[in-house]
C-alpha cells in the first residue's frame, strides 16, 4: 500500500483510540531502519508511523550536509516508493522540533506539503510534532494554534506536547521532577486554544511522569490516571467521551500494565527509539565479534567478503530492529488490525 492518505490517517487514529491500541512510532535514521520498521508492521499485520527527528532528519541528508530538510524530503521520497510493497498502511511523521528548529525544519517541511496539496497531491509528511516543552505554556499553545492552522492547509495532523518529558533526545535535555507531569488546568487551556477538531486535527502528548532514554522496568514513575482525569474534565466540559487523542513519549522502562492503562485512556500513538536503536545494533555487534577475523583485514591476512560486506550484518540488523516493532505492535494491542 502507499503511504497513508489523510482521510487513511485519520481513520487509522479513530480506529485506535476506539479499539484501545496505539500505533508504534518507529524513529529511523537510514534507508535500513525504515525497510526493517515497514517489515515489521508488515509481519504484525498492523499499520504504523514511522517517523524522524530533527537530528535523524540531519543525518538522512548526509553527515557532511545536515540539512534537516534537506533529509526529510530525501527520507519521505524513499518511504513513498518503498511502502507500496507492503501490505500495511504507514503514515510518516517529524517528531520532537523545538521553538529554535521550527523555521528550519517543520514550517519549511509544512510548506512542502501545502504546495503539493494545491496541485492535487498528497501532502509529504501527514503529522509533524512541536515540542513546545520548553517554552511557558500560554506561548506553547500560542504556537501551537498558528502551526495547527498552517496544518490544516496541506491536510497535515499537528502532534503537541503540553508538560515535560524527562531526560535526553537530539540534545534536548529535562530534568526529572513535578514537571513532568501535566495538569487538568493545562489540558483544558489546550482545548480552549486549539478546540477539539473544528480548527485542524492534532494529538497531545501530556506527560505522565515520562522519561527519555533507557531506564529498567520500575524505574521510571508513571501516572496514567493523570491521562484519564484531564479526559474526563474536558469530556464534561465539552460533552464528549474521551475527546483527545493522545501521545506516549519515553515509553523505554515503562512496564507493560502501564502501558496498557495509557492505551485505556486515549493514548493512540507511542514513540519508540532507544528499544529499537538497540535492537539494530545488537546483531551488528554479535557478527563482529564472532567473525572478528572476517570482517578485519588482520597480520596482512584479505579477510573475509562475505562476513564484511554491509549487506551480510545489514541484513542481521534489519530482522533484530523488525522483530522488536513486531513485539511493539504486542504490546500495544494493534497486532492484525490492519485496514484492508
Amino acid at each position: 500500500m502507499p503511504i497513508a492518505s489523510p482521510e487513511a490517517y485519520a481513520e487509522m487514529l479513530d480506529r485506535a483510540k476506539a479499539g484501545r491500541y496505539a500505533y508504534p512510532a518507529i524513529n529511523v535514521t537510514s534507508s535500513q531502519t525504515l525497510n526493517a520498521a515497514l517489515k515489521g508492521f508488515a509481519d504484525a499485520e498492523s499499520d504504523g508511523i514511522i517517523q524522524v527527528s530533527t537530528g535523524g532528519a540531519e543525518y538522512l541528508s548526509g553527515p557532511s550536509v545536515k540539512d534537516m530538510v534537506t533529509g526529510a524530503v530525501a527520507f519521505a521520497a524513499y518511504a513513498h516508493e518503498v511502502a507500496k510493497n507492503y501490505p500495511v498502511n504507514v503514515a510518516l511523521h517529524t517528531d520532537h522540533c523545538p521553538k529554535d528548529k521550527l523555521d528550519g525544519f517543520v514550517r519549511p517541511l509544512m510548506a512542502i506539503s501545502q504546495e503539493r496539496v494545491k496541485g492535487g497531491q498528497e501532502p509529504l509528511f501527514q503529522s509533524h510534532m512541536w515540542d513546545g516543552s520548553a517554552v511557558p505554556v500560554a506561548e506553547n499553545l500560542e504556537i501551537a494554534a498558528q502551526l495547527l492552522d498552517e496544518a490544516a492547509k496541506g491536510k497535515i495532523v499537528l502532534e503537541i506536547e503540553v508538560g515535560v518529558v524527562g531526560g535526553e533526545e537530539d540534545g534536548v535535555e529535562n530534568a526529572i521532577n513535578d514537571k513532568l507531569y501535566t495538569t487538568v488546568e493545562d489540558g483544558l487551556a489546550m482545548v480552549e486554544a486549539l478546540g477539539l477538531g473544528e480548527k485542524g486535527r492534532y494529538m497531545a502528548a501530556l506527560t505522565f511522569g515520562n522519561v527519555h532514554g533507557v531506564y529498567k522496568p520500575g524505574n521510571v514513575k508513571l501516572r496514567p490516571e493523570i491521562l484519564n482525569q484531564i479526559q474526563e474534565a474536558v469530556g464534561a466540559k465539552y460533552g464528549k467521551e474521551k475527546p483527545l487523542s493522545l501521545v506516549f513519549h519515553g515509553g523505554s522502562g515503562s512496564l507493560l500494565e502501564e502501558i496498557r492503562e495509557a492505551l485505556d485512556y486515549g493514548v493512540v500513538k507511542m514513540n519508540i527509539d532507544t528499544d529499537t536503536q538497540y535492537a539494530f545494533t545488537r546483531p551488528v555487534a554479535d557478527h563482529m565479534f564472532r567473525n572478528y577475523d572476517g570482517v578485519l583485514k588482520i597480520d596482512g591476512e584479505v579477510g573475509n567478503k562475505k562476513q564484511y560486506d554491509p549487506r551480510t550484518w545489514g541484513k542481521l540488523a534489519e530482522a533484530g530492529l523488525a522483530a522488536r516493532v513486531v513485539e511493539a505492535c504486542e504490546h500495544l494491542r494493534s497486532t492484525g488490525t490492519r485496514m484492508k
